[in-house]
């Protein structure tokens, strides 16, 4: 029998057996490529809502903790701040006054809180003097807090009870001389502000005043009202109210200038050379504060405290205005370390 005729297209390919495995090569390249683009596509995926949740910044009240007594100067500073905000975000900022050891009790407090943005801290020139003068801290200013900003410096102001002897600061110092430990300063706690600036003048006038150490400015200033101190060291916007009613005399301020507020009361280092205190106001948060929440809250309080209207209430309350963001503040905050740190050492300022 003859034999059919072979047909050329019956006869398979010579590279026929090589096929499959130059799909199987190619699959395998198409499942590597996709998954690098998985790969690359997740953390853009991830990063998206992130950045979604941090756009809708602050989406429940913040927490401002505050040092001081209700009344004094970081208080209403802080009340400012935070009306002027809500304004903005429509979310409340509670002020937390949580006063004692001159700040301290606010930055241990404030630590305790999760950094998520949702806690702050108004940071003052009192919290920097007890991080030099009390013992046993368990807190690091430079550590353990980030920038936010700046809002500005403030004078404090030496009053005095109306039926002291004394009507300017020359027969202050000249009483207290002749009166070694029986004239009584108050101040807003024992390593305050407001108590190194009475150490300042004891130690630069070889006088010997006694220190009653309050738990805020407001007590203070109500017992020097009452005369159970003769004098007393208080923050401007604090202060301002009791001279324009003449339930306290102011004798000086303790900047080198003169406040425009109180043009004819001096400056104490007019009396006592070398003599020179400030106070100032800023916000930080707890170390860990994601960064882009710090810059969002940076930005809006600068804004404000520029704003003519808030300017002005604080130009009220004898406040220069810096209006520093977050890098301003972190310099100022190295600065005044070493400004205070001298200032303490100078006078001897120790917690007792």
């Amino acid at each position: 029998m003859d034999k059919p005729a072979h047909r050329p297209h019956d006869r398979p390919p010579a590279n026929a057996a090589h096929r499959p495995q130059k799909h199987i090569r190619r699959r395998s390249i198409k499942m590597r490529t996709l998954k690098i683009l998985a790969a690359l596509a997740i953390p853009a995926l991830l990063a998206a809502p992130a950045a979604q949740a941090q756009g809708k910044y602050p989406e429940k009240p913040i927490r401002l903790i505050v040092g001081s007594a209700p009344g004094s100067g970081p208080d209403i500073i802080g009340r400012m701040t935070a009306d002027r905000l809500y304004e903005t975000w429509k979310q409340r900022i509670i002020v937390d006054a949580r006063p004692g050891a001159a700040g301290a009790i606010s930055a241990d407090l404030t630590l305790q809180a999760i950094p998520d943005g949702y806690t702050w801290m108004m940071l003052t020139s009192q919290l920097f003097v007890a991080s030099q003068v009390l013992p046993g801290l368990k807190f690091d200013l430079a550590k353990d807090f980030q920038s936010i900003a700046l809002i500005g410096t403030v004078p404090f102001v030496l009053l005095a009870n109306p039926t002291l002897p004394a009507k300017s600061l020359k027969e202050l110092i000249d009483l207290a001389k002749k009166s070694p430990g029986k004239i009584r300063y108050g101040s807003a706690g024992t390593g305050a502000s407001e108590h190194l600036s009475g150490v300042l003048l004891t130690q630069l006038t070889g006088t010997d005043m006694l220190h009653v150490p309050y738990k805020g400015v407001a007590q203070s200033i109500t017992d020097a009202i009452a005369n159970e101190v003769q004098i007393t060291y208080a923050v401007m916007p604090a202060a301002l109210p009791h001279i324009k009613s003449g339930r306290l005399r102011a004798l000086g301020v303790t900047p080198p200038k003169r406040s425009p507020l109180t043009p004819d009361v001096p400056s104490i280092g007019e009396a006592v050379p070398g003599y020179a205190m400030y106070g100032w106001y800023s916000i930080v948060a707890p170390t860990g504060t994601p960064s882009a929440i710090i810059d969002q809250v940076s930005a809006e309080v600068v804004k404000a405290a520029k704003e003519p209207a808030f300017g002005e209430r604080l130009k009220s309350l004898g406040i220069e205005i810096v209006a520093g963001d977050r890098k301003v503040l972190d310099a100022w905050r190295a600065s005044e370390h070493k400004r205070i740190s001298e200032l303490v050492k100078v006078s001897g300022a120790k917690a007792k």
